[in-house]
């Protein structure tokens, strides 16, 4: 559905529903809105949730504790399986709740906490941190007893699991750091054994360099001592929870398809966002957009909430374990966010003390491992003992004693201030640009671009996270150990670049590599190798320019943009070539004709999906790079193959055009062998939106009935998109299934807040059985919106229930 239509659908439809709940003033409430009341343990004062029609909860509270114990106690309502098992996947508590299969994911998990200094920690985020998460831990423990006691019942999946919600310290909410993104690990160990099989100029088409950089391999490592696993223990840490039977599990968590994820996630796991100035809108007031791409999932990974008290009303997006939201608005600034390349990490390389497998060494000598001991309690066995290795990077990842060799990571983790999006507890409640730069300046992880609005006209710009120091090194090889490679502190937030009220009026970022051209990238080496191809960031560019007066409806149209501008620069390379053979020409025609959209219903968007996500990558390689690294690099980076393929080299031999022309031509013909197989012999028929389609599982499905596991499901839904459009829909090569893309999206109209529009995927609730789990999943397959009411007086008018609770 166009916007504009869109548009005109919402407004009847939204004022029948606000219709229907109207408020006579002198009424207390409508009969259509289900009240109830009960005690919360821990209020300070009388305080009410008021839940609109499309499931988003609306706290007032007369103080801002009630109003984050509210938010606390609020989220455990509504998500309390999610939460509890985010902390117990975080902390490493799952094998005492499910057994003996989890007790390797718990020690892994533990490796990644955070240990350091927990006043250092706190003072990181601001001065209110610790007070919001207080109150926040509060609510999520009020509601917890009452379910430990007895007197609300259990969320359906404590019964399917058979366990109960633990609960919460303060500390929980921040120590954990495993759900957060921090770059290019397992980058580096592709890297390395690119090099070590066949050089590094083999790794060229694996992933492309941004901006333009020429990498060597560090002096004193050895490429090929880095072993194919040497990132389990990462892997294991840092990944959901899964409840599949084992013996499926064993055979999808190979490190291999671990590596391959992580590298194709550059595109898959992103997001947009744009700002414009009141002078390119249609009401002059400035417009600011937001839909961040993470991973599918039911519960959504995010929750919009609305909290209000004296001195604080913010809405918007956040994720439910953390207390206040990281995209939204408050009544005077808007902000929403993407992430920005900055690389976070690194794998270390130590040799070992022949006679002490827990030293390593260091300079001059040898350095004592810390050694760690924890305990793991295990359901149905004895508590298991481990210990923990720490080098002074990090957690040592392997110890390999035949080899005398220990690997361990270093990450921005384990510096105060990373606890994964915490810090917009800080900003969300700035007033204008400078308050908001004050809180960005203390931004940890992950590294982001955050644009900025304000009802006074204003727009900005600004990336915020710890970009650690590199000077004897770049980042995109695993490094000794031993000295030689260490980070010289964080370059200062001051070097980054910002912008503010630029001369475009217009501000936008799709996690493409954004670094001004001129920026002095060999004394702050910010990142290379984790850029996303520029291509959303380029149709959204396009549109922007395009429009001189741009609308909110413009802006939900763009939001949900198939247009693969990847898609025109490979039509440009087919458009000349020609076949004798049928099925080759009718394949070439069909792209060739192709409107570069990938829509639902469009044969050609099928047919290039398959082309580029299987077949014209693979078949670059195997024309370019030796035979020792093609396994590695697979289908490499589709943006370095278009690169290629538009300026081929000496490595397609003498007639370079020609063997360029028979790479397109052959792996076209083999996409359209692999879609005849799947959709039919007629091209006719063809629809990318008969292979492209999203299921929300939730992860307890395989342990529920099959009636509980219908409940829990929500779709297939038809999808249009793909990786590299601003409608971002990434998914699964093997089955062409939505794994990732935009569960949320925002379109804020700066001032006028109530005209602002968002959706949350599938729903706001975790609740299987509430309407509110899957409501809003077939609005977000079309491209549709719900009202972001702000004002008191829409949201009364909105109310489905409320919630009254005292102290």
């Amino acid at each position: 559905m166009r916007a504009l239509t869109r548009i005109a659908c919402l407004v009847p439809y939204v004022g029948a529903l606000l219709a229907s709940t109207a408020i006579p003033a002198s009424a207390d409430m409508s009969s259509a809105v289900r009240t109830t009341s009960q005690q919360a343990k821990g209020l300070q004062a009388p305080a009410e949730i008021i839940v609109d029609h499309w499931g988003i909860p609306h706290i007032y509270t007369e103080n801002q504790h009630d109003a984050f114990f509210m938010q606390g106690y609020n989220a455990a309502r509504d998500r309390l399986w999610q939460i509890d098992l985010w902390r117990k996947r975080g902390l490493g508590l799952l094998a005492k709740d499910f057994g003996p299969a989890y007790a390797d994911q718990d020690r892994a998990a533990r490796m990644f906490l955070y240990r350091g200094d927990m006043d250092k920690e706190w003072a990181a985020y601001g001065p209110k941190a610790k007070t919001y998460t207080e109150a926040f831990v509060e609510g999520v423990n009020a509601f917890v007893q009452q379910v430990r006691d007895g007197t609300r019942p259990a969320p359906v999946e404590f019964k399917i699991a058979g366990t109960q919600p633990d609960l919460w310290k303060p500390e929980d909410v921040v120590r954990i750091r495993s759900h957060g993104l921090t770059r290019n690990v397992a980058s580096e160990v592709r890297r390395a054994q690119v090099a070590c099989a066949a050089g590094l100029d083999a790794d060229r088409l694996r992933t492309k360099f941004e901006p333009e950089w020429q990498t060597s391999v560090p002096a004193g490592l050895d490429p090929c001592s880095i072993p194919k696993d040497v990132l389990n223990d990462y892997e294991l840490g840092t990944k959901d929870v899964s409840f599949a039977p084992q013996q499926k599990k064993a055979s999808l968590d190979t490190h291999e398809d671990f590596l391959n994820e992580a590298m194709a996630n550059i595109d898959r796991i992103g997001s947009n966002n744009w700002v414009v100035a009141g002078n390119r809108t249609a009401t002059g007031r400035p417009i600011l957009a937001n839909d961040p791409h993470r991973a599918h999932g039911v519960p959504s990974l995010r929750y919009i909430v609305h909290l209000n008290a004296p001195g604080m009303s913010v809405i918007g997006a956040g994720e439910p374990a953390l207390p206040g939201i990281s995209i939204g608005h408050n009544g005077k600034i808007a902000f929403g966010l993407t992430i920005f390349g900055i690389d976070q990490e690194d794998l270390y390389v130590y040799e070992l003390n022949p006679s002490n497998h827990n030293q390593y060494k260091f300079r001059d000598g040898w350095e004592d491992m810390k050694v760690v001991r924890e305990t793991i309690e295990v359901k149905g066995e004895q508590p298991r003992n481990v210990e923990l290795l720490f080098t002074r990077h990090g957690p040592v990842l392997l110890r390999d004693d035949a080899k005398q060799r220990a690997f361990a990571m270093r990450s921005v983790w384990f510096d105060p201030g990373t606890s994964a999006y915490f810090g917009s507890s800080d900003y969300m409640t700035a007033q204008n640009w400078n308050g908001f730069l004050e809180a960005m300046n203390r931004w940890g992880a992950p590294s982001e671009n955050q644009v900025y609005a304000d009802t006074d006209g204003n727009i900005g710009w600004v990336p915020g996270g710890l970009a650690p120091k590199r000077v004897s090194y770049d980042g995109l090889m695993p490094v000794p150990g031993d000295g030689r490679y260490e980070w010289e502190g964080f370059i200062p937030m001051s070097d980054l670049p910002k912008e503010y009220n630029p001369s475009q009026g217009f501000f936008a970022t799709a996690n493409q590599n954004n670094l001004p051209p001129d920026y002095p990238v060999n004394e702050r080496r910010i990142g290379f190798d984790q850029w996303a191809d520029p291509a959303r960031f380029q149709r959204i560019t396009e549109v922007l320019q395009a429009k001189p007066k741009f609308t909110l409806a413009d802006a939900m149209d763009l939001q949900n943009d198939d247009t693969s501008m990847l898609g025109r620069r490979l039509i440009v390379l087919l458009k000349p070539l020609r076949s004798e053979d049928p099925k080759q020409r009718a394949a070439l025609e069909l792209l060739q004709n192709w409107d570069a959209k990938e829509t639902a219903d469009s044969a050609g968007a099928a047919l290039f999906e398959v082309w580029t996500g299987k077949h014209l990558g693979r078949a670059t390689v195997a024309a370019t790079t030796p035979e020792a690294a093609r396994a590695i690099i697979g289908n490499g980076s589709l943006s370095a193959i278009v690169d290629y393929l538009e300026k081929p080299d000496q490595a397609l031999g003498a007639d370079q055009s020609a063997a360029r022309d028979k790479i397109l031509l052959t792996s076209l013909s083999s996409a359209a062998d692999e879609v005849g197989k799947l959709l039919g012999e007629d091209m006719a028929q063809w629809k990318w939106g008969n292979l492209h389609q999203a299921e929300f599982n939730h992860a307890l499905k395989p342990l529920a009935d099959k009636a509980t596991q219908a409940q829990m499901t929500v779709g297939p839904l038809v999808m249009g998109g793909g990786n590299n459009v601003p409608h971002a829909a990434g998914y699964n090569t093997s089955t062409f299934k939505v794994t990732s893309g935009a569960s949320f999206r925002m379109v804020l109209d700066v001032g006028n807040w109530d005209d602002s529009r968002a959706i949350n995927t599938p729903g706001q609730s975790g609740n299987p059985y509430s309407p509110h789990y899957r409501d809003l999943a077939p609005l977000w397959a079309t491209g549709d919106y719900v009202p972001l009411l702000y004002s008191r007086e829409a949201v009364e008018r909105a109310a489905s229930e409320r919630l009254r609770l005292t102290p």
